[in-house]
């Protein structure tokens, strides 16, 4: 990944844990669950990290469906394809990687999308945990199936 010269980070506690949130300034380029230091990028709150876990807070106490923040995934084509299906995925519901590989018009692609899944960057705000397999089974996440559930449950309880 290519550092932006004005991009930092800061690590936040939250109710679901630590999550790490780089900024390159002008938007969120990641969120990623766990403390992780980012080597040549300054640990320094700003105006937009401290926005963005503020959102994740609220949506965490059920009282926001939808972020309003500038995001940055930095991806191939394909990639940011899939994430932005991804955010199509509207509060509460769940799409298969087979829908997402049809919505993006690559409907071979199922195994193609798992892979731009687990690559998401930005946790939650890209919501790559409304994916699931085919049979509505839970599949993959890279902040394991426990938190998976967790996060789906959340959602479909206030939904």
């Amino acid at each position: 990944m290519k550092i932006a010269r004005n991009e930092t980070y800061f690590t936040y506690e939250t109710e679901f844990g630590k999550v790490t949130i780089v900024s390159d300034g002008n938007a969120i380029i990641s969120a990623k669950m766990g403390d992780a230091a980012n080597p040549g990028v300054k640990c320094k709150a700003s105006a937009l990290t401290d926005k963005a876990v503020k959102q994740l807070e609220e949506f965490f106490a059920g009282e926001r469906r939808e972020f309003d923040l500038p995001l940055e995934p930095q991806g191939t084509d394909f990639q940011r394809a899939v994430w932005k299906a991804l955010l199509e995925i509207l509060y509460g519901e769940t799409r298969s990687y087979k829908q997402i590989a049809h919505a993006i018009g690559n409907p071979g692609a199922c195994r193609a999308v798992g892979m731009a899944n687990n690559r998401n960057p930005i946790w939650i705000m890209i919501p790559c945990h409304r994916v699931i397999g085919s049979d509505g089974s839970l599949t993959g996440y890279g902040g394991g199936l426990d938190m998976k559930h967790r996060l789906l449950e959340l959602e479909r309880k206030n939904h």
